[in-house]
């Protein structure tokens, strides 16, 4: 697929880069910067390549959106009629692999031609709603599917497996631990689940709080899975080696933790929609750090990065922030 064109042009759009004030009073090692990006295509996901080249799904409108930091500039590439992509990451390849939920679908953008190419699951599994994707150390892609499911997909060959979960309906966020292990949560479930990426088969793991509506995984840099628990309002951590939890309660009186993702420092940034922030947590000092948006409703559903940026998509503002750490 081509980028969006009006009247044979390439529709790219230089959007005014607005600088988001820090709150008073706050340290100044965090510098935050909003991006501006084609109103109406509620930006789901966001994935950042090592050329610094931000990608984002534009659910909405059917979109996978390319964002140059560097002037600002977005170009939207269509994804095929009935497109509605979910979630987004920059494979080892370097391209944006996507959850294309709309057609049902594992699909890959072609970094520099622009070119689409879809993986469909099988048509005997049915709407899955699919989520989120990770890779592991052999190049496959590990996907969810809400409906309650989980699959890989060999990208060489273009062998696709699908799972049923073991509880049933819930697979969320997905990742891949720096030891090649991949772990999902599970929203409706409230567990997390660690995938052998042999066999595929899944082992329950239960949080020490119940229902507390587990949405989305991340590993540090010792392998420990981090967990954004919507229902209960926490943050936990999973440690692998010795089979433990610890738990953390987000500050505020009505903390909503959607998304969860571990910087290159070993600190966890979580989106906290009872505060409608971003929030940081230390794990050395045990300490948490807000930045409020200056939007009402900015919806952050999920958070990536790369050494010394942190992005956020604000579905509900139509922006992609980023908060630079160095």
């Amino acid at each position: 697929m081509r980028p969006l064109t009006l009247g044979g042009l390439a529709l790219v759009l230089a959007l005014v880069v607005a600088l988001v004030g820090v709150p008073a009073g706050a340290q100044t090692d965090v510098s935050i910067r909003a991006y501006a990006v084609p109103p109406g295509g509620f930006p789901h996901d966001v994935a950042v390549g090592a050329d610094g080249i931000v990608w984002y799904t534009a659910q909405r409108t059917g979109h996978l959106g390319r964002l140059d930091p560097a002037t600002g500039t977005v170009e939207l590439i269509a994804l095929g009629a009935g497109a509605s992509p979910h979630g987004v990451v920059v494979g080892p390849d370097g391209a944006p692999w996507v959850t294309e939920g709309g057609t049902n679908a594992i699909v890959r953008v072609d970094p520099r031609t622009r070119a689409v190419r879809s993986w469909p699951l099988p048509e005997s599994r049915g709407y899955a709603n699919l989520n989120t994707l990770t890779f592991d150390r052999r190049g496959r892609v590990w996907f969810t599917g809400q409906r309650g499911v989980y699959g890989r997909l060999d990208p060489r060959t273009g062998a696709m497996q699908v799972w049923d979960a073991p509880r049933g309906r819930g697979p969320y966020g997905i990742a891949t631990t720096p030891d090649g292990d991949v772990y999902y949560a599970s929203l409706a479930g409230s567990h997390i689940a660690r995938v052998d990426v042999e066999t595929g088969a899944a082992t329950v793991i239960e949080p020490p709080t119940k229902d507390q509506g587990a949405r989305r995984v991340w590993s540090d840099s010792r392998g420990r899975v981090w967990v954004s628990e919507w229902n209960s309002g926490n943050v936990s951590r999973y440690d692998p080696k010795s089979r433990s939890w610890r738990t953390w309660k987000l500050p505020g009186d009505r903390p909503s933790p959607y998304a969860v993702y571990v910087d290159d420092r070993d600190r966890v940034w979580l989106s906290d929609w009872g505060a409608n922030a971003m929030v940081r947590f230390d794990p050395e000092t045990e300490t948490f750090r807000a930045f409020p948006s200056d939007r009402r409703g900015a919806h952050v559903r999920q958070i990536l990065g790369r050494p010394g940026e942190v992005w956020a998509p604000e579905s509900g503002a139509d922006r992609l922030v980023v908060y630079r750490t160095r």
